[in-house]
Parts: C-alpha cells; structure tokens; sequence
C-alpha cells in the first residue's frame, strides 16, 4: 500500500486544454472535421441523385429543400469543407514532396488555407448565382 500514492502524482497527458492553440493544429483540427463533413455531404448529393432519378415531383422536392434558407447555409457549408478540405490536401501534398516544413512556411500555408478557402468559395457562390 505504501504505492497507492504514487499514481496520483504522475502528470496527465497533455490535450486541447492544456496547449495554447496554433494556426497549424486548428488547421489538422478543422481537415478532420470537413473530412467528416464531405462525408455527409456525399449523402445529401446522393439524395439529390436519387430524387432526380425517381421523377419530376421527387427531384422538385429535393429542389425545394436545398433551395430553402437551411438548404442553402447547408450546401454553402458543404462547399467550404470541400474547398478547405482540397486545400490542406494540396498542403499535405507540399509536405509529402519534402517543403514547407520550417515554421513561417507551415503558418503561412496554414493561413493560405483559411483565406483561400473562404475566398474561393464566395467566389464559387458569386459565379453560381450568376449563371443561374
């Protein structure tokens, strides 16, 4: 019993609450997330698929719930986590070919991505109400 002790001395390991937040560990943070969220996505576009195959009135439907306000902020949030989601990809693809490794550039990438993705995906949204 003289040990009993000794394991509520030992440190904990460390997590989200214990280290200061980085642009470059919210950036592997939000890649999981969006990767997730593509997941999801890919069945809405398959509900999409399936309601225009089975007819006029099932893909209207389909229409009119993407179309709604909620359908909408969905699809625009679909379209951020794919752009985002590519852009780390070709982040991690820089990574994979041996660059951007030291410290400016991996903050600078991570912050390319941010902006990058947000941008592009107005942009996307702008060109799509226009050509509609």
């Amino acid at each position: 019993m003289a040990n009993a002790d000794l394991k509520a001395n030992r440190p904990l390991s460390p997590h989200l609450q214990i280290y200061k937040p980085i642009v470059t560990m919210v950036m592997s943070i939000l890649h999981r997330i969006t990767g997730a969220a593509l997941y999801f996505g890919t069945i809405l576009m398959a509900f999409w698929l399936v309601c225009a195959a089975a007819g006029p009135e099932s893909y209207q439907f389909a229409m009119d719930v993407f179309g709604s306000f909620l359908g909408q902020l969905v699809l625009f949030g679909f379209t951020w986590a794919l752009v985002h989601h590519m852009l780390g990809g070709l982040r991690h693809f820089v990574w994979d070919m041996g660059h951007g490794f030291d410290l400016s550039a991996a903050n600078w990438m991570a912050r390319a991505t941010i902006i990058g993705s947000v941008s592009l995906t107005v942009i996307l949204w702008i060109i799509g109400f226009m050509v509609a």
